[in-house]
């Protein structure tokens, strides 16, 4: 994946389903206001592994958006279990419209557009990194 400034680092993550499957991605981390701000902001493409983790230090009020994104999302919006709690599916390029996480959460992994019908992802999966407790 290729280096984006601002972006710290690229880690492995786990999504666990109810029904027993591992699904693994390389997710970006955005750890800060700066590249939280950006996030996949002007990418033309993203692997369909990949992805990027947006991280706060306490559960949040997350509304997310599509300002500058040219690419259709998927945003799994998640606890500090690391569960699953809403799924935003296919949201739309360069849209303004607010996306809210509609619980306090601690962070939500954007993967491309049509990632978790693809995979059958649900709410109530799991992710696995060392970030949820």
């Amino acid at each position: 994946m290729a280096s984006v400034a601002g972006v710290a680092r690229v880690d492995d993550l786990v999504i666990a389903t109810a029904d027993g499957r591992s699904l693994p991605f390389r997710v970006e981390m955005a750890l800060d206001d700066e590249t939280r701000s950006r996030g996949l902001m002007f990418r033309q493409s993203l692997a369909p592994d990949g992805g990027m983790l947006f991280l706060w230090s306490r559960p949040v009020g997350i509304v997310m958006w599509m300002k500058n994104t040219p690419i259709p999302l998927d945003m799994l919006f998640v606890d500090q279990a690391g569960v699953i709690i809403r799924i935003a599916r296919r949201t739309v390029p360069y849209s303004l419209d607010n996306i809210p996480a509609g619980a306090p959460s601690l962070g939500v992994l954007e993967v491309a557009g049509g990632t978790a019908d693809r995979l059958g992802i649900r709410a109530g999966d799991r992710m696995v990194h060392p970030a949820f407790h």
